[in-house]
């Protein structure tokens, strides 16, 4: 391993849904020191706070911020600058990893003051939720300029930069990858004809379309039943909606699970599903780690054209893609796979084969790596 030391600033650890952090942690060949905390607050190196275990009294905390402001400076910011600062001392790093890009807005003051070379990994909502871009975007152009390197996994992320005002030449393109070992052994020819969806319960997932779909399968093929793994605001009306729709004893919900249970539930599935679209404030996905993972496994994918899932499934070769909310066309493609076993295999034995080639974990991370060691010899004097 590299003596090389690294800041990884990765707030929110404790998401499942965010296991590709993980990964570059645990996975990167070098020491990696990682920041978390909050929504937008550091609180931890490595475990060990940051603040003193006496903080300030409230009326200096206070007093601070009104000077800052009297300088015409934001306090709160300072303060968080101060304490990515303490962080990436104390961690003696070379150069910083930032996951999502409204968090490098926080980083790049304390990269700037420590001639630090700034790596920003972008996931998706940063680079497309409107909520998130009227409030960083105004600040997107400095992090661009600021940034050694900009990472988007998928293609239409990249594009989405580029649009905003990331310079093309540090804008790189490195999709999720998947540890093949991890996921593996399916067989959709000798399962049930089970369908398996596995992601939050939001709008950009759109998982009453799924749920739609699958009612219309269901009343022409009885046999066929529907699990559904994650949580979010959307599961209540979805439940109700499975209740509705008269399928409600076909369809489990079955809440967040671990790695384990979700790899052996691809395991005994016939296909995997998943309608993800655009949503209203403009969040998009990026490289859904979910589909990724259900290639590695070897199930067919119906899904639709929507940000890099097209990278990853290509129609009619390792599974199905439809229109955003074209619920019609992707009943009709989960109905070939009850009916057909052997379509079922022959796309996911190819979908499998593409996960391995192109889009396995090693290859990310080794691609990753070099970014950053790339970015870090270019700032030695």
């Amino acid at each position: 391993m590299s003596e090389f030391r690294l800041c990884q600033v990765h707030l929110t650890p404790d998401d499942p849904g965010q296991w590709f952090a993980h990964a570059h942690a645990e996975r990167l060949p070098c020491r990696v020191f990682v920041v978390h905390g909050d929504w937008n607050r550091p609180s931890f190196l490595d475990g060990v706070p940051l603040q003193s275990a006496k903080p300030l009294p409230e009326f200096i905390r206070l007093a601070r911020r009104a000077v800052a402001y009297w300088r015409g400076r934001d306090g709160e910011a300072d303060e968080i600058t101060s304490l990515y600062l303490r962080a990436f001392h104390r961690a003696r790093c070379q150069a910083v990893l930032v996951e999502f890009g409204h968090v490098g807005v926080q980083v790049m003051h304390a990269c700037r003051s420590l001639e630090l070379p700034m790596i920003v990994h972008f996931h998706g909502f940063d680079a497309h939720s409107r909520s998130i871009l009227d409030q960083y975007a105004p600040r997107y152009g400095q992090l661009f300029d600021q940034a050694a390197a900009l990472i988007a996994v998928s293609k239409p992320m990249q594009q989405a930069l580029v649009a905003l005002g990331a310079p093309a030449a540090k804008t790189h393109y490195i999709p999720n990858g998947v540890d093949p070992q991890r996921f593996g052994g399916s067989a959709p020819d000798r399962a049930a004809p089970t369908f398996l969806a596995v992601g939050r319960f939001v709008e950009k997932k759109a998982p009453q379309l799924t749920i739609a779909a699958f009612a219309s399968v269901w009343r022409r093929r009885p046999e066929a039943r529907l699990r559904m793994i994650g949580e979010g605001r959307l599961l209540g009306a979805c439940q109700d909606l499975a209740q509705g729709l008269g399928v409600g004893e076909a369809v489990a919900f079955l809440g967040t699970q671990p790695h384990d249970v979700v790899a052996k539930e691809m395991r005994e599935a016939r296909a995997f599903v998943q309608h993800s679209l655009v949503a209203s404030d403009g969040n998009s996905e990026g490289m859904p780690c979910s589909i990724l993972e259900a290639c590695a496994s070897g199930l067919p994918i119906v899904s639709t054209r929507h940000a890099g899932i097209p990278e990853v499934v290509t129609d009619g070769g390792t599974g199905f893609l439809v229109a955003e909310r074209d619920v019609e066309s992707m009943a009709r493609h989960m109905e070939q796979l009850v009916v057909d076993p052997a379509l079922a295999s022959n796309l996911g034995r190819a979908g499998r084969q593409r996960v391995e080639k192109h889009f396995s974990m090693d290859s990310s991370i080794a691609r990753l790596w070099n970014i950053i060691e790339t970015s870090s010899a270019a700032r030695q004097p």
